[in-house]
């Protein structure tokens, strides 16, 4: 049987393969994954939007995020909610329980909330901390029976897990070939 041995090149290119699959293709494909799950929770959610501090309507869809992180040879990728609208998505997600809204008593200042919402609606701008709940006083506390979970994120996991699989293992067989590993040699992954 003949034997043949491979050109220094060859034998580098081939130790190099582990560290270029951990750098470059695995981080990509993990990405690939989530941004499929990421997009059924987005469709999940549809057009519900969020009011933002300075009143303007945010699509809460636009704040779920992926995330992708390499801690030594563990590539995680991870959808969460961030931004404007962020607070609404977590309320959907896992409900809330029954409580209570009140008018913090040292923004109060002895004011009924009638008093405090009519100032918020002039402008005064040292009580936009304070409750407005359509635009009507809430009186000094409301109960609020909670609201029931309407989950996105765990339900696309479930419904597309597969298809995630699918799109990570097109994405690496798609980038290794016998010819080498086809890619930019820069990391997408986030810090």
């Amino acid at each position: 049987m003949a034997k043949r041995r491979s050109s220094s090149a060859a034998r580098q290119a081939i130790a190099e393969l582990p560290d270029a699959f951990l750098n470059r293709i695995l981080p990509r494909a993990a990405r690939a994954g989530a941004e499929v799950i990421a997009d059924d929770a987005k469709a999940a959610l549809g057009g519900r939007r969020a009011e933002t501090g300075g009143g303007a309507k945010v699509l809460i869809a636009d704040s779920v995020k992926v995330k992708v992180k390499r801690e030594g040879t563990l590539i995680r990728a991870r959808i969460y909610l961030d931004g404007p609208g962020a607070y609404v998505g977590r309320w959907l997600e896992y409900g809330t329980d029954p409580h209570f809204i009140t008018i913090d008593p040292t923004v109060r200042k002895g004011m009924t909330a009638r008093r405090v919402n009519a100032k918020i609606t002039d402008g005064d701008g040292d009580l936009k901390a304070t409750l407005l709940i359509n635009g009507k006083p809430v009186g000094t506390s409301v109960y609020h029976p909670g609201a029931q979970a309407k989950p996105f994120l765990r339900p696309a996991l479930d419904q597309r897990e597969g298809d995630a699989i699918a799109v990570m293992q097109g994405y690496v067989t798609s980038r290794a070939t016998r010819a080498g590993i086809a890619g930019a040699a820069a990391s997408e992954t986030d810090a």
